[in-house]
Formats: structure tokens, sequence, C-alpha cells
């Protein structure tokens, strides 16, 4: 389980590489609350992702740097290996699934990295990773399932608590678990009273039936790659991540995917906010299961990432 000591470290590695969010509020609060947005699609890459990459690329050795490193990834983390990677001088290499969204794979490779493309199952990309790792002696970066990337995810939640003490409930975004296991370490080690709840498509509620059921549960790749939120399709969340979500989340919610896709819209047009569907699924909670959630005066979002496809967005606008 990572500490508050662990997350401090990481804030002092990734100054000046990653950027502090703004928080804005939402404008359409109501007598129930209101909602602020943690702005992570406003990082160089437009994810939260370059936290925990950074974090981890850094503090890699210089041996370990020379020889490379190799990441699996639907498409923020791999945007964050790259940069990282390229701002450390290291070759990148990442595994992504033939599904990943083109401005995601485009991105990837402006930043000098290599892609391969695999199925879409979770897994699948994980085990080429694994593989080319071995076969050219690459540093593997995990996406989720590592303290270091968890740590660098978690200084999110200490600018949360600096910008607004007053917070009472902080809404995440679960794919792999890297997100919520930072945030929600952060939050409960520092301010225990703040209610820490997962989002996930409901498609994808991997995350939702482990904290449930006690046990991680993996679904198939054929119903996780069915939701829009490309990011959220991972077939299980990690093991440190589980960790971390039974000790410190206190619930996890899901939402449709025509839900996310309303969350966008009204993201764009009443909060001038550009989220991508992974990114939407912790206002469309808000929005449209509020009853689900624990009563919050002042709820925070987590916008993870800003990286829509062109052609998603001009179907949302019409």
């Amino acid at each position: 389980m990572i500490t508050l000591a662990d997350i401090k470290a990481a804030r002092q590695q990734i100054h000046g590489v990653a950027v502090r969010t703004p928080l804005v509020r939402f404008p359409q609060g109501t007598e129930r609350g209101e909602l602020y947005l943690k702005l992570e699609s406003l990082q160089p890459i437009g994810s939260f992702k370059l936290r925990g990459a950074y974090n981890k690329i850094a503090s890699l050795t210089q041996q370990q740097r020379s020889r490379g490193v190799i990441t699996y990834s639907s498409g923020n983390h791999a945007q964050g290996v790259a940069y990282a990677a390229r701002a450390v001088g290291a070759k990148a290499v990442v595994v992504m699934p033939r599904t990943a969204p083109q401005i995601k794979a485009d991105a990837t490779r402006a930043l000098g990295a290599e892609v391969e493309f695999v199925g879409p199952a979770s897994s699948e990309r994980q085990q080429r990773a694994e593989q080319l790792a071995e076969q050219h002696g690459y540093c593997v970066i995990p996406p989720y399932n590592d303290p270091l990337i968890i740590a660098g995810q978690g200084t999110i939640a200490v600018e949360i608590l600096e910008d607004l003490a007053e917070v009472t409930s902080v809404l995440v975004p679960i794919g792999g678990g890297g997100l919520i296991s930072g945030v929600a370490a952060a939050i409960k080690l520092t301010r225990p009273s703040v209610k820490v709840i997962g989002v996930e498509p409901a498609t994808a509620n991997d995350a939702q039936q482990s904290f449930r059921a006690g046990r991680k549960v993996t679904l198939p790749a054929e119903q996780t790659s069915q939701t829009i939120a490309d990011g959220l399709r991972t077939q299980s969340v990690g093991d440190l991540n589980f960790e971390h979500i039974r000790q410190f989340v206190d619930d996890v919610v899901t939402v449709s995917d025509d839900e996310i896709r309303q969350a966008m819209r009204r993201l764009l047009l009443e909060g001038r906010v550009l989220a991508e569907p992974s990114g939407a699924v912790t206002s469309a909670a808000w929005l449209y299961h509020r009853d689900e959630l624990p009563p919050a005066a002042l709820t925070v979002a987590i916008i993870s990432g800003g990286n829509a496809e062109p052609s998603l967005l001009r179907d949302l606008l019409q």
C-alpha cells in the first residue's frame, strides 16, 4: 500500500513536467450540492496518465532507461509513457488494441513511440508487451498495477484538497484502478471523512462487481469492449489496485453509454469543458445517478482526459 510520503515524493518528482490542473465549478449546481471539475484533460498529453508514467520512468536507473521502456495501453497511458520517455531520452514502445481511437494512436506516434497493435483484450496487449520486453530487454511500465504509478496519480488528490478544503465527495473513473487507488489513498489518509466513489461504464463494471464480492472479478473482453469509454475497457482491476480500493473506496457506481454521451455534451455546452468518454463518466454519475451517491454539498468530479475523437464530438453536437 502506498503512503502519504510516497505521494509527496511523487509530487516533487513530477514537478515541472505534469501541470497543476485547475478546479472549476460546473455552472449547474442544485439545492442538493455543487459540482467542481478537476480538469486533468489540460495535462500536456490531455490526460492524468502523465503523472504516474513520469513518476515511474523518472525513477528508473540510467541503465534501465538505456534499455528502453515498453507499456500496454488503450491510449492515454501510451501517450504518458511516450511523453515521459522522450523527456528522459529513453526509447518507448507501446502495445495498443486495434480498437484504440485513432487520435490516441496518432498522438502516441507523434511523441516518438513505436506502436504495435493487437486485439481488443487487455490481457492480450499485456502479454505481448511482456513478450517484447523479454526479447529486447525493455523495462515494463505498467498502466496501473504499480506503486509508483499509483503514487503519481495520487498527486491529483493533494491538489484537490488544497484548492477546495471543504470538499465532501470525490468521483473518480475506474479502468485498471491506478487513478482511484492513488486518489483514494491520498484523500483517506488526509481527510477520512471525504467520500471517494468510483465510477465505471455499466458494460465494464468489473470494479463494482469486485468491490461488492470482496474478490477480483474478471469480465470477458467481448463485454468490456462494448463501452464507448475506451479508456475504461480493462477486464479487471490490478491486484495492488484492488487492495487500495478495498481499503479506501466507499462505493462504486455505474453509468450507461447514453448517459456518458449526454454528460459529454453538457460538459461541452454548459461547462465549456472537453471530456473524452472515460473522462465524462464521473459527471454522468453526478448528473444522472445522484440518488446512488452519498449526500454531498461539494463534489469534485475528476475529468481524467479530453482526447475525444473528432467524429464522436461531431455526432454529439448534431
